[in-house]
Formats: C-alpha cells, sequence, structure tokens
C-alpha cells in the first residue's frame, strides 16, 4: 500500500476529528448514566411494580406498533416503488409528514381526530357505544401513536427494499401466466424479507423512544398508559433523577439490542 502524502494524512485527520467528536459525545453520554446509577438502586427498579408494567406494556405496544407498521408498509412501498400514478409526489410527501413533524403535534393531532365532532358525532364516543372501546387516554392510544410515526419508517425501508430488488423476476413470471398477485407473494414478497425484518426492527425501535404523542393522546397514568419513555418522564417529575437515569439505561440496552439485530441483518444482505 503505498504512503499517504501529508496533505492526505491531515485530511484524514480532519474527518476522524470531526467525526470522531461525536462518537465521543455519545460515549460521555452513556458514560455519564452509567456512573449516575447505582447498580442496587437499577436492579430494585424491576421490583416496582409500575416500572415492570411499564416494560411489560412498553413490549407489547411496541411489538403491536412495529407489526401494523410492518402491515401498511410492504403494501404501500411496493405501491410506491414498482408503480406510477397521478399525485404519486403527493402521497410520497403525506408518507412522509410524521418523521418531520413535531411529535406533539402528532399527538395533538390524533387527539383533534378522535374529538372531533363528524356529522355531530364524535368517533371517541361512537367507538365506546357502538364497540365499548376506549381509545384517547387508555392502552390503545398507545398503541395507535406509536404506530402513527413508526409507520412511516416502515414505508419508507420497504420502499428502498423494493426498489433494490429487480423486477425482472417478477415479469417472467407474469409471462409465465402468473397473476400480479401471485407474482408478488412468490416471487418478490421471499426476496424481501430481510428488508421485511429491517422494517419491522426499526418500527419497533421508533416505537420504543416515542413520548411526545404518547404524552398528549395517550397520556402517562401509572399502571395504565404508562411505557418506559414516560416513565422516564414521570420519574423526573417527582424529583426522582436515579430511577430515571435506571429506566433510560434500560432503554439504551433494549435499543442496543435493536441496533445489533439490524447490523445483523445488513452484514447477512451484504454477504
Amino acid at each position: 500500500m503505498p504512503a499517504l502524502a501529508p496533505t492526505d494524512k491531515a485530511f484524514r485527520l480532519m474527518l476522524c476529528t470531526l467525526g470522531g467528536s461525536y462518537v465521543l459525545l455519545v460515549v460521555l453520554l452513556l458514560g455519564a448514566d452509567l456512573a449516575y446509577a447505582s447498580g442496587s438502586q437499577f436492579l430494585g427498579l424491576f421490583g416496582k411494580p409500575e416500572i415492570l408494567f411499564a416494560i411489560q406494556l412498553t413490549l407489547f405496544s411496541c411489538t403491536l406498533a412495529a407489526l401494523l407498521s410492518l402491515l401498511v408498509g410492504v403494501p404501500l412501498g411496493y405501491v410506491l416503488s414498482r408503480h406510477r400514478f397521478p399525485l404519486r409526489w403527493l402521497v410520497d410527501a403525506l408518507v412522509e409528514i410524521p418523521v418531520v413533524l413535531p411529535p406533539l403535534v402528532v399527538g395533538l393531532s390524533l387527539l383533534i381526530l378522535f374529538h372531533l365532532p363528524i356529522f355531530g358525532v364524535k368517533l371517541e364516543d361512537w367507538l365506546r357505544a357502538h364497540l365499548g372501546w376506549q381509545i384517547t387516554y387508555a392502552w390503545p392510544a398507545v398503541i395507535l401513536a406509536q404506530f402513527s410515526v413508526a409507520g412511516a419508517f416502515a414505508v419508507r425501508t420497504m420502499r428502498v427494499t423494493f426498489d433494490q430488488i429487480s423486477p425482472r423476476c417478477e415479469q417472467v413470471a407474469l409471462t409465465l401466466g402468473c397473476t400480479q398477485a401471485q407474482a408478488f407473494w412468490h416471487v418478490t414478497l421471499p426476496q424481501a424479507w430481510r428488508g421485511m425484518m429491517a422494517a419491522f426492527t426499526i418500527s419497533w425501535a421508533r416505537s420504543l423512544g416515542e413520548f411526545g404523542p404518547i404524552l398528549v393522546f395517550a397520556g402517562a397514568t401509572r399502571m395504565r398508559t404508562e411505557v418506559l419513555s414516560t416513565t422516564v418522564f414521570l420519574e423526573l417529575s417527582t424529583g426522582s433523577l436515579e430511577n430515571a437515569v435506571g429506566v433510560s439505561l434500560i432503554m439504551v440496552g433494549v435499543a442496543l439490542a435493536v441496533l445489533l439485530v439490524l447490523r445483523r441483518l445488513g452484514l447477512k444482505a451484504n454477504s
């Protein structure tokens, strides 16, 4: 390997310095949390009923929100990748809105949607009267708030996945007598399974970190709508900084596990 010129060495040093400063910041943030948290108090969190409830609801709501995100992400990502239709650019932009909007605005919009009178009837009242469902300030609101944002990430991931899959095999299947549905299910979808796993994982991770929409639309009620992200808020509001840091470390551990799964999927896809 030829020796680097002094200018090249300076360029690489600049890149490493600028990029490494952000990596150092992340390391310092995690290190600060670890240094502040007490091991005994951290373990004691798992003995508190409200923390265990928050963990259980978080795992349940994130999984269901990720499944719902995948349910809409696969067909919409496929349509945006394979088909050209009028106002396609508008649909594409609408899907991105939950990503760029402030989270509190998403939660406020959900709250208005369920309590805005439509033909004299509020959607929340109709659901309670006819189906016995309470959405607002109940656990279904947590899932809906997470899904409203995570769904956009699933659509984006699946669109990129289908963009990377050559339509040639699908076209060959059509010439052999398959319908579009058969070609999709038997040819395209099996090739997209890694993208589906990535979309599910990204949606799950995004749901884990959701806070604003949940706080506005579902509230942060102990043993009712409390998830890990709102637990941090509740602990801070009562002055329990060590508990808030401990819950944050739980979320960091879960997020790290999710990132490792994503990296594993990426390595397998490139091998």
